[in-house]
């Protein structure tokens, strides 16, 4: 059964595929929220999985015979690789909110009515492009700055301590 859109014209899009719920469903996340209130809910998280890696890491790394006897080289190592776990992290949040951005800049949504891969495109309503581009100004693009500069920092994390570990 289509519902009708702002214009009174029958959507045939389901409602949990529509862009606009798509970002509520993010938002409700536990995972996928992390970005959308401030900088320090995503921080927050990161600093703890990179907390929960770096046991594994060390471990990982005093397996390694040429670094049983620099100590201070094994542990800058550990450090190093316990943030590939908040990279993976936020790899995985960049691209979920990059879809949903995706979906809420374009002119058409692309949808699946009974989940076999019938897709099909519905072109949105002009009311609706403007309710989605300002979502996606206003809300998704600061999720996205939030995120870019976390993958910045990790990214420099990583070159600085692969460059320091490099020059002992």
């Amino acid at each position: 059964m289509a519902e009708y859109t702002l214009t009174d014209e029958p959507c045939p899009v389901p409602p949990e595929q529509r862009p606009l719920e798509e970002y509520g469903q993010f938002c409700r996340s536990w995972f996928f929220h992390w970005p959308a209130e401030s900088t320090f809910s995503l921080l927050r998280p990161l600093l703890i999985s990179w907390l929960v890696a770096l046991p594994l890491s060390l471990l990982v790394t005093s397996g390694s015979w040429a670094l049983r006897h620099h100590p201070l080289l094994l542990t800058a190592i550990a450090v190093l690789g316990a943030n590939l776990l908040p990279l993976a992290l936020l790899v995985r949040q960049w691209l979920g909110w990059r879809y949903l951005l995706q979906r809420l800049r374009s002119e058409r949504i692309a949808y699946e009515e009974s989940g076999w891969y019938d897709g099909q495109e519905w072109e949105k309503p002009l009311a609706w492009r403007q309710r989605d581009l300002l979502v996606a100004r206003h809300q998704v693009g600061p999720v996205m700055r939030r995120l870019e500069m976390a993958l910045a920092l990790v990214i420099a994390l990583l070159l600085v301590g692969t460059c320091l570990c490099q020059a002992f």
